[in-house]
């Protein structure tokens, strides 16, 4: 009975000493990164809006200028289809408006901005795939490298700005 009563304080010790660990170490996890916003894309005047979602879904668009005789000027919103956010690594491709969609294949990496909220906080690196379609039903498609700036966020949301 002793050996018993011995073995189960050693048991209870052991589960509290772990119960102490594990709580130490979810306190001392690092927040998550909010890759959420509004980040520049090809020209001025253009952006991707990306919304991190539960479980790394991710939802946005890219906004652009138009750039077929029929829609030159106009702002063409490219909705995306699916994206996938896993630690920092995204991927998006988006709805085909006026017979271009676009792919994309990167990671979020830390840019010169100082501050959460600066411009170019997060930097967002990667392959972006230009695809279309032409009258003819004929697909071509175009990569390039690019690096999208985080856009500064306005840091007195919800707040009365002073004059």
């Amino acid at each position: 009975m002793k050996m018993l009563i011995s073995v189960s304080l050693v048991l209870l010790g052991l589960v509290v000493a772990n119960a102490q660990i594990v709580f130490q170490n979810a306190g001392s996890q690092a927040p998550a990164e909010n890759y959420s916003g509004m980040y520049s894309f090809m020209q001025d005047g253009e952006f991707v809006q990306i919304s991190v979602e539960e479980e790394g879904r991710v939802t946005g668009f890219i906004s652009r200028f138009g750039d077929l005789e029929s829609d030159r000027g106009a702002f063409l919103d490219h909705f995306f289809k699916q994206g996938k956010l896993e630690g920092k690594r995204l991927t998006f491709t988006t709805e085909t408006v006026h017979g271009v969609w676009y792919d994309f294949k990167g990671s979020f990496e830390r840019g010169q901005g100082k501050n959460a909220g600066d411009e170019a906080y997060y930097i967002l690196k990667g392959t972006l795939t230009q695809s279309s379609t032409d009258s003819n039903k004929k697909t071509s498609s175009k990569s390039r490298e690019v690096a999208f700036k985080s856009f500064p966020q306005d840091m007195e949301t919800g707040q009365q700005k002073r004059d």
